[in-house]
């Protein structure tokens, strides 16, 4: 439920964050902005913040950064698309986003995982070679 512009009483920015589905719970939210994953308005925040409609808030989640303006103000958590309604992200910080998630979606491909777990003389020969011993064994 969001709020008109006759009375917007003041939201946490956890609750916020929470209502705008960024993170899965309050508490989550609360790590995050303790751990200074979040600034608003550019300084580091607290979760007690009351949030302003306008206001710049830039957030962390796994290897994404988010730059994102309030647009309004909701204390319920709803779906997606409520939520959507509750923010604006940046031009920036889209293609940002697009790049980065490219950059490791090509690094995936050049880097591919192994076929197979090393047996144990692989792994004598992985220990050898980052301990810098001499090998031993003969084939």
């Amino acid at each position: 439920m969001t709020t008109d512009n006759k009375k917007i009483s003041p939201i946490r920015l956890d609750k916020w964050l929470w209502a705008a589905r960024f993170y899965r719970t309050r508490a989550i939210a609360k790590q995050m902005i303790d751990g200074g994953k979040i600034h608003y308005n550019g300084q580091r925040a607290k979760s007690s913040k009351n949030v302003e409609i306008g206001a710049q808030i830039l957030l962390r989640q796994g290897y994404e950064e988010k730059e994102v303006f309030v647009q309004s103000l909701s204390e319920h958590r709803g779906n997606a698309t409520t939520a959507q309604t509750l923010y604006q992200e940046t031009e920036q910080s889209i293609k940002k986003r697009q790049l980065s998630a490219e950059a490791r979606r090509l690094n995936r491909l050049n880097n591919p995982a192994p076929d197979h777990k090393p047996d144990k003389k692989q792994r004598r020969q992985i220990v050898r070679f980052k301990q810098n011993q001499p090998n031993d064994d003969t084939e």
